[in-house]
């Protein structure tokens, strides 16, 4: 069975991804566009040559993103349903599609949501060469902190909810994540390197493409899992039940 959920969830991953491209080719992809025609201008005003293009802006914006999408759309398809083969009947009672819709809600605060507050995606033409190692370090290291937390939340969630019930024990546990993640935030440096000449809106723009696109990603990897796996889900049922018959 788990073998074929790990399939059904890298299909769905291939299947957010092509999702997630278009979104990115249309809401994002203009302002990388801007923001590489600032750098340039600002380059060819200090008199530096542009630097040699690796692969084409066309390559770069179809088949390259398609590839890069496709291959962790795939991977995080797979991860995901691995995540829930594990979950499903250990977490409560949920069905196939309220489980797979909750834990696509948490991947993506734990995995996007709260690195992104600390550190935001960057268009070119923001950031330092000399801090890019910094910067890789705080950005993993601040998801890592994310899934210490929500490991955190989850083991004190569950006495919680024994003593304070199902709602108030929710509650609770999120307010754990929540000053876990405040702390963790207020501990890791701060990266201040977008240029005071940069535009604002482009920025702003691109982090909200950004963010959109991995809103796309998790939402179509949630809504779709559910059903794929829940036909295995329920003819692995239907098996389990006829063996006890039998006994």
């Amino acid at each position: 069975m788990a073998g074929r959920l790990l399939t059904r969830g890298m299909i769905a991953g291939v299947a957010a991804a092509f999702v997630a491209f278009l979104f990115a080719r249309i809401f994002g992809e203009s302002q990388i566009n801007l923001a590489i025609a600032f750098e340039s201008a600002k380059n060819l005003a200090a008199g530096e040559p542009p630097e040699p293009e690796l692969a084409s802006r066309t390559v770069q914006a179809s088949f390259g993103l398609l590839t890069a999408a496709v291959m962790y759309g795939a991977a995080y398809g797979g991860i995901f349903a691995t995540v829930f083969a594990f979950a499903y009947g250990r977490i409560g009672r949920f069905s196939p599609r309220a489980l797979s819709a909750l834990l696509a809600v948490a991947a993506f605060v734990v995995f996007v949501l709260v690195p992104d507050l600390k550190y935001p995606p960057n268009p070119p033409a923001v950031g330092m060469p000399e801090t890019i190692n910094l910067r890789t370090e705080s950005y993993f290291g601040m998801i890592l902190l994310s899934i210490c937390a929500a490991a955190a939340a989850f083991m004190t969630g569950r006495p919680l909810i024994r003593r304070l019930g199902q709602w108030n024990g929710t509650l609770a546990a999120m307010g754990v994540f929540i000053a876990l993640i405040a702390a963790a935030q207020a501990g890791m440096p701060d990266m201040n390197e977008v240029p005071t000449d940069f535009p604002a809106t482009v920025l702003w723009r691109f982090r909200e493409a950004a963010l959109g696109m991995q809103i796309v990603l998790w939402a179509t990897i949630g809504l779709l899992f559910g059903p794929l796996a829940a036909p295995i889900l329920n003819e692995q049922a239907d098996r389990t039940g006829s063996a006890m018959e039998k006994m």
